[in-house]
């Protein structure tokens, strides 16, 4: 297997079907476990740069291989994405000093909310979709990352300050 596509399909998973966007959003939720227990919020933030870089040069060779602008077999954007938006649920865990799993209505709302962001595409999600080249196939799912971190945030707001 290439470096690129061993990079692009997250190992592997990318290849999975049916829905293999969704397969490599499921398998960034161990991956983010596993990195959030060996070097916390930290770790995390820096994985997500990490991949994004290394996705940017895969896609960019998965794509050209393939001659499909964002071929369905990347997932390394879904995994960035998904960490982005798992994100604030390990600051919330490394704040409240508790076990991140404890805090699994956080992972369930950022796995929802991300994989609907990423399909639905709205706004500048969209726009980032429609670029047309790698960049564009990484950018989007960071910002349906970021919206889905903020929906987080918010419903944890929601809960915390008029719940509880």
């Amino acid at each position: 297997m290439k470096p690129s596509h061993l990079v692009a399909t997250f190992g592997g998973i990318g290849n999975l079907r049916p829905m293999p966007g969704t397969w490599g959003s499921a398998a960034a939720l161990p991956a983010a476990w596993l990195l959030h227990t060996l070097g916390g919020s930290w770790l995390l933030l820096l994985a997500i740069l990490l991949v994004f870089v290394a996705g940017v040069w895969a896609t960019k060779r998965e794509a050209a291989a393939s001659g499909l602008h964002d071929p369905s077999h990347v997932v390394i954007d879904e995994v960035a994405g998904q960490w982005i938006a798992l994100l604030p649920v390990m600051i919330g865990a490394d704040h409240a000093g508790v076990n991140v799993l404890a805090l699994w209505p956080g992972w369930l709302v950022g796995f929802i909310a991300f994989r609907a962001f990423d399909i639905l595409k709205p706004g500048p999600i969209g726009w980032a979709d429609r670029r047309d080249d790698a960049l564009g196939v990484m950018l989007d799912d960071v910002l349906a990352g970021l919206a889905a971190a903020l929906t987080v945030i918010g419903l944890a707001a929601l809960y915390h300050g008029l719940i509880m």
